[in-house]
């Protein structure tokens, strides 16, 4: 039997990933504590209307249940609190980690989350989250913050899901040189685009892509292209070590696509809304994010309307293409149980 520890967690947003992510903990705590020693409980959860605290541990299946039936946390017997934030909830309790899970939000200056995650690290906390905002808007400064107080920012969720992206180009291809990064970070554009390549109407591919649960709220985020370009960024700033601002980075989306293009580029190949970095002369890089038509000798030209790919290029590695799956939210969500394995495992 290894040497037990325990990790407590604070975990701020219910949505989609956040109640996966409760039901992942939950179901995994014995596995996790046999495989790893690691005693793994979610002691303190908030949503935008309340929070929950239970220093023996939040059953994520009741969480789960609670957020599937609308209501907050907050409503818990006994252990709900109406109305407390997530901001009073890091105060109020001691905690190992904050796993950051709330909306995306880059037009209030990535509030409330870029808040939560400054004040957990202040505090002394690891920090995971597939929180996008935080990152594009403050890496430089959260990452100071972390080493300063000797703790870890982990965000692998942050780009493509469930795909460890970033660590696949930081972690197991240093050393090398990066030539260029091909990436398809979005799913909901895949979705929408072999759709229209089929011949549905616009409204309907995106409806389509709402009832299956690829597209959420009024879609502008994903399919103008925003969210492909906050993770060329967010890959800019953790891999290739290159500031960048999102206004930095080009960006076409698909709303207004010639559907004539895309159906005859759909018949040789395939279409998707590329993400790309491509290193100059003078050693920095070009980022870009347009639909691009990729033939079938691509390494992503070959992706499903549920799947995302990154490839890179290097001097040293040659091309590494990784591609994942994800039908589901449930590959996003264990991306900050993967950040958490990282920061108490990890070599």
């Amino acid at each position: 039997m290894k040497s037990e520890r325990s990790v407590r967690i604070i975990l701020i947003g219910i949505g989609n990933l956040g109640r996966r992510f409760a039901q992942v903990i939950t179901d995994k705590h014995d596995e996790l504590r046999r495989r790893y020693g690691l005693d793994i409980r979610i002691v303190g959860a908030a949503d935008s209307r309340g929070s929950a605290i239970n220093p023996e541990g939040l059953d994520g299946h009741a969480i789960a249940a609670l957020k599937l039936a609308g209501q907050s946390v907050g409503n818990l017997p006994e252990i709900g609190r109406p109305g407390m934030t997530g901001l009073q909830l890091i105060d109020e309790i001691e905690a190992d980690i904050l796993c950051e899970a709330g909306p995306v939000n880059l037009e209030a200056a990535g509030e409330p989350g870029l808040s939560h995650v400054r004040k957990a690290l202040v505090r002394g906390m690891h920090v995971s989250t597939p929180n996008k905002g935080p990152i594009v808007l403050a890496y430089r400064e959260l990452i100071a913050e972390a080493e300063a107080r000797g703790v870890r920012l982990q965000f692998d969720g942050t780009v493509a899901g469930g795909l460890p992206a970033i660590a696949l180009g930081a972690r197991d291809l240093r050393g090398a040189t990066i030539e260029r990064i091909d990436s398809v970070p979005n799913l909901t554009t895949g979705f929408v685009l072999d759709r229209l390549a089929a011949g549905m109407a616009w409204d309907d591919a995106v409806e389509q892509a709402r009832d299956a649960g690829a597209l959420e709220g009024d879609g502008v985020w994903d399919l103008d292209g925003w969210d492909a370009a906050a993770k060329i960024a967010i890959l800019a700033l953790s891999v290739l070590d290159i500031d960048v601002n999102l206004s930095d980075v080009p960006r076409k989306g698909i709303r207004d696509i010639d559907l004539n293009w895309l159906k005859t580029e759909s018949e040789n190949g395939l279409v998707r809304l590329l993400a790309s970095a491509m290193r100059q002369p003078d050693g920095g890089y070009t980022l870009n994010v347009e639909p691009v038509a990729l033939p079938p000798g691509h390494p992503l030209g070959h992706l499903g309307s549920n799947q995302m790919g990154i490839t890179y290029e290097t001097d040293l590695f040659g091309t590494i293409t990784s591609v994942i799956t994800e039908e589901t939210p449930l590959p996003s969500a264990s991306s900050m149980l993967r950040d958490l394995l990282e920061i108490y495992v990890g070599k």
